[in-house]
């Protein structure tokens, strides 16, 4: 072959390539990496986020349904003998009207589809006769009742909850319904209106048939959806969260969940790009600050590559088998005898330094719970799988917050996380070293004592309990602990069965009053 073919290539080229390719291929890796990983975060957590969000807002709209329920009933007893006195009709209606700031307005209608009695009484449809079928739902159905959205005599957009009225020898007499106007001030928009965001994120309600009968934008009530199937999927009864397109063509992260009582679904969702906005701005500014640098260190390569090739060699090298697990070290090892080599060196092990830490930061929030700083679900399962595979014996202690709902509804869910945080703080003075806390879900908590007897397991839960019960909470008080305690021996029995015998030993205890240490019987 003549020297004429041979590539004209010298060391200080070549090395320059070689370093401006592995460069560019860490950085970007490293930057992907650190992308994926927190673009995939922020998408599961703002899901799981909006989900817990939605079932939340569920249960107190179950739970408001379920009182306006009680009240309607009452009501109804009330008007048994009083039908045809018009006086009582008013007092009542006024009174079911007033008590409370749920209904727009309540009515009374008698078995022939008469409207007479209204609070208020400004309404002035009494005598009015219902004669659509919308308006007739609940005469047909002589059962309580939340109708489909219609519009009333008064020409409101309503909806009505009703409840009929029978005689002692059960002649169906009529019914007492409150009504909520849709498209003015109601107590859907009371529970939920105070949710909006400014970053694009909402919530809407839907009935059965698809309907909105709640969303921020007034003038979108009563409209049908179509396409949706974070809808679909909610009307059918699930309780989840994923991405969708929303009926603007929109990518949404919903989150939803059912009011079983109503057939209703209330769905929880914040744009896509406003959640990942963020990431991107930062990853912007991190290439931008790389920039400089970067073409400072080639630069300095280029100009002293005929002084520089073996440690420049070796740092090229390094970088390229970014991979290895000693790779650190060796970039470490290189001897950056000059300034420029040594940057360069600098660089890298600082960026692989902040890349891991950010790796190890995210594992750690991974496998930890926010609220209170035990280990979240998936930490439990790793530290199962360690006890699985080393035989480790240990005992496992399920406990539960009595009656903490209570808590959440009297004081709010802000005293209700505080109630948490204390008491996992309690549970980390009186745990040892070598004990596992973790939060499971809600108010529900489990410790693991390794080589630990289930006698002793259960004086130590005894004395968890004794330390809760005597001493009060913020804000909220004394609380109590109903504990269930189980040991597994390190034989063929599953880890997943011992917790299921720990949950039954809970159950068994709050069955037998609560505040009170229940054991786990052996299968």
């Amino acid at each position: 072959m003549s020297s004429s073919s041979l590539p004209r290539l010298n060391l200080r080229n070549l090395m320059l390539a070689m370093a401006v390719f592995s460069v560019i291929i860490t950085l970007c890796n490293s930057l992907y990496a650190t992308y994926d990983v927190q673009r995939s975060l922020l998408i599961n957590n703002t899901l799981e986020a909006n989900r817990v969000y939605a079932a939340k807002l569920a249960e107190v709209t179950e739970s408001v349904i379920a009182a306006t329920r009680q009240q309607l009933a009452y009501s109804a007893g009330q008007l048994v003998t009083r039908m045809d006195d018009e006086a009582a009709l008013l007092a009542e209606t006024a009174r079911l009207h007033q008590q409370s700031d749920t209904f727009n307005s309540v009515v009374v209608v008698n078995a022939k589809g008469v409207i007479i009695a209204t609070s208020p009484q400004t309404l002035k449809v009494k005598g009015v006769r219902l004669t659509s079928a919308s308006a007739r739902q609940s005469l047909k159905a002589k059962t309580p009742l939340i109708t489909d959205p219609f519009v009333s005599p008064a020409g409101n957009y309503i909806i009505s909850m009703s409840h009929p009225v029978f005689a002692t020898n059960g002649d169906y007499l009529g019914y007492v319904a409150g009504t909520i106007y849709l498209e003015q001030s109601n107590i859907l928009g009371r529970i939920l209106g105070q949710h909006y965001y400014q970053d694009g994120s909402y919530l809407y309600v839907v009935d059965r048939h698809k309907t909105l009968i709640y969303h921020p934008n007034p003038d979108r009530i009563g409209e049908r959806i179509r396409d949706n199937s974070a809808i679909d999927d909610v009307l059918q009864g699930h309780e989840y969260a994923h991405p969708v397109i929303n009926s603007r063509g929109v990518n949404m992260l919903a989150g939803f969940a059912p009011v079983p009582s109503t057939g209703w679904g209330i769905v929880a969702q914040r744009p896509k790009a406003a959640t990942l906005a963020g990431i991107n701005e930062h990853l912007l500014r991190v290439v931008l600050k790389s920039i400089p640098l970067s073409l400072l260190t080639l630069i300095g390569i280029w100009l002293s590559a005929l002084f520089i090739s073996r440690p420049l060699w070796q740092l090229a090298t390094s970088t390229g088998l970014m991979s290895r697990q000693d790779a650190q070290a060796d970039i470490s090892g290189v001897r950056s005898w000059y300034y420029e080599a040594a940057q360069l060196k600098r660089a890298i092990l600082r960026g692989i330094g902040r890349l891991n830490d950010r790796i190890d930061q995210l594992h750690t929030d991974s496998h930890t719970d926010a609220l209170t700083g035990l280990l979240n679900r998936r930490g439990m399962e790793q530290l199962l799988d360690s006890y699985t595979q080393q035989q480790t014996p240990f005992s496992v202690i399920t406990l539960d917050i009595d009656y903490f709902k209570q808590v959440n509804d009297t004081h709010g869910h802000d005293a209700g996380d505080r109630v948490l945080s204390s008491l996992a703080s309690v549970m980390k003075e009186q745990a040892r070293r070598e004990d596992a806390l973790c939060r499971s879900g809600g108010e529900e908590f489990m410790i693991f004592l390794p080589q630990t007897s289930a006698d002793n397991a259960r004086e130590v839960a005894e004395r968890l309990r004794q330390g809760v019960a005597s001493n009060p909470m913020p804000v909220v008080g004394h609380i109590t602990l109903s504990l269930g305690v189980a040991h597994w021996a390190g034989n063929d029995e599953s880890t997943k069965t011992v917790l299921n015998r720990a949950d039954q030993a809970l159950y068994r205890a709050k069955r037998e009053g609560r505040n009170r240490v229940a054991m786990a019987t052996a299968d």
